[in-house]
């Protein structure tokens, strides 16, 4: 997709933002993540993909200081996730499909108390939301509630409470699920807008066309990362012609086993 931003992203020159090495995580028996290694950088837009189960929602949580794992070195904003956490919590900001905002408030009164979690003055969080409804076009709604505004919209605002505070890292888990494709690619815009800002893009997504639009991608499978590298490299190692193929051919192999 083309778009109008010059992202930030170079290896070469940025700083890591997240680093991850040896990461395990342990349920009883189950393994749900097994001996991660991985790093992110300042300003890049990293997908985390992989099929339901496969581990990437618990490896989020621990890089949002949710949840502890079980062994591993894990570092996030230059935080531990062992002693850190809640200095994690403050330099990052999330989103997920499921439950991002509150629906019985209004999007002033969401945004207003996102802002006091994330620590902002009211000062601020007042500069802050003018610019959002600037940006968003979004004055019509500022009293409107959240649960009579359309899933796009909604999905554009939790976007943008998730970065309110202009943290170094923001988790989108399956932020796009459920919207039109000409929503999907507004909030893509978006995306981009937020990582020529330095900001670090860490996304899940179902979607694989989107995963063309990340700056690198991991697949997982089984609680490994399998695949890690560009899209263009990926497709290039495994003679494919888009992400789904490559993701395809990787996963296959694992369904046919479940099949025998």
């Amino acid at each position: 997709m083309a778009h109008k931003y010059l992202v930030k992203y170079d290896p070469m020159i940025n700083s890591k933002v997240i680093s991850v090495r040896n990461l395990v995580k342990k349920f009883g028996n189950f393994i749900a993540n097994d001996n991660l290694n991985f790093e992110v950088f300042e300003g890049e837009i990293f997908g985390f993909l992989g099929a339901n189960g496969a581990g990437k929602t618990t490896a989020i949580r621990i890089l949002s200081g949710l949840l502890e794992p079980t062994a591993g070195e894990v570092s996030v904003a230059g935080f531990d996730v062992w002693k850190q956490t809640e200095q994690i919590k403050r330099n990052i900001g999330y989103m997920c499909q499921k439950f991002s905002l509150y629906e019985d408030l209004t999007v002033k009164e969401n945004i207003w108390l996102y802002g006091g979690i994330y620590g902002m003055n009211k000062t601020l969080i007042k500069e802050r939301t003018t610019i959002l409804f600037e940006k968003l076009f979004f004055r019509e709604y500022e009293n409107r509630l959240i649960s009579d505004m359309p899933l796009g919209l909604r999905q554009k605002l939790a976007f943008s409470v998730a970065v309110l505070h202009e943290p170094k890292i923001v988790f989108l888990d399956e932020p796009t699920g459920g919207v039109d494709p000409i929503t999907r690619r507004q909030f893509w815009e978006m995306i981009y807008e937020t990582a020529s800002r330095g900001i670090t893009v860490f996304v899940t997504t179902h979607y694989m066309d989107e995963a063309e639009y990340c700056d690198r991608i991991s697949i997982m499978n089984e609680g490994r990362i399998v695949a890690l590298d560009t899209p263009a490299m990926l497709k290039k190692q495994y003679d494919a012609q888009s992400v789904e193929e490559v993701f395809v051919k990787i996963a296959r192999p694992f369904i046919s086993s479940q099949n025998l």
